[in-house]
């Protein structure tokens, strides 16, 4: 397949789009596609940046590892050039401090929205903010080398890059707790078991995989997928009851599509 010209491509993030389906890739492997506040910045652009075409986005990562976690200047005093240390967010105002991990949050939630799908390609070491970049994502397909860990507790600090939410949905408050609380690694097997992947396969066929799931995904019509994942994704926060009342608006919507009857 010839390749596309970016959309997007700066500070370790680059998006193509090939109509209905937008790829962003982590490009620096050399550092294990270490995060940075520049990095998440550039996440949110590519959410952005994505043309109405796309019903799948697929985040993947070159390299051995799909990211590492955050880079290590986060925690020296100096930082990273041009931004606030841990140390100066921590001396800040209430107000200022919550601002700044909002902004940096934003790359982490548009992966979730009810127009797309989003799958995560996972190889090597996903790894705190790795970790939780792949659960940002619906769907995971992982390598079988792959090693998931959450080590922010370790560091004195809390996973807060909106991937506490989805951890308990996939796996459960008591797993969720001991995956944090631990920072033990989970490879492919047990996050297949537990739902936190839905396929893993050997490294070398992951691309092939997740292609296969993507045009997958494309071969139901557009509208019932959105209809449906905007049904599953509020499903937890909705009665038994709640949930019987939004299936049938949904279903009316579509009903009255498919038969051209205007609203």
């Amino acid at each position: 397949m010839a390749s596309l010209d970016p959309v997007l491509d700066k500070d370790g993030v680059r998006l193509t789009v090939d109509e209905t389906i937008a790829t962003v890739t982590l490009t620096n492997p050399a550092k294990r596609n270490a995060q940075s506040p520049a990095l998440w910045r550039a996440l949110t652009e590519a959410g952005q940046l994505l043309p109405g075409t796309v019903r799948v986005v697929v985040l993947r990562a070159e390299g051995k590892s799909f990211s590492a976690g955050l880079d290590r200047r986060a925690f020296t005093p100096e930082g990273f050039d041009g931004e606030p240390s841990f140390i100066d967010l921590a001396r800040g105002s209430d107000t200022e401090l919550d601002a700044t991990i909002a902004e940096y949050q934003e790359g982490f939630t548009w992966w979730r929205r009810s127009d797309i799908v989003s799958i995560a390609a996972v190889q090597g070491h996903a790894i705190g903010a790795g970790f939780q970049l792949a659960l940002a994502c619906d769907l995971r397909v992982v390598a079988d080398d792959v090693q998931f860990a959450m080590r922010e507790t370790s560091l004195g600090l809390v996973p807060d890059l909106t991937g506490t939410h989805p951890l308990v949905g996939l796996v459960g408050y008591a797993r969720a707790l001991e995956i944090c609380a631990t920072g033990r690694f989970i490879q492919a097997e047990e996050a297949v078991s537990t739902g936190l992947a839905n396929l893993a396969v050997p490294a070398d066929q992951l691309d092939d995989a997740v292609r296969d799931l993507a045009s997958v995904l494309l071969a139901a019509p557009r509208d019932a997928v959105i209809e449906t994942k905007a049904l599953l994704r509020g499903a937890q926060d909705r009665t038994y009851e709640e949930q019987r009342v939004a299936e049938r608006a949904a279903q009316a919507r579509r009903l009255r599509d498919l038969a051209g009857v205007g609203d």
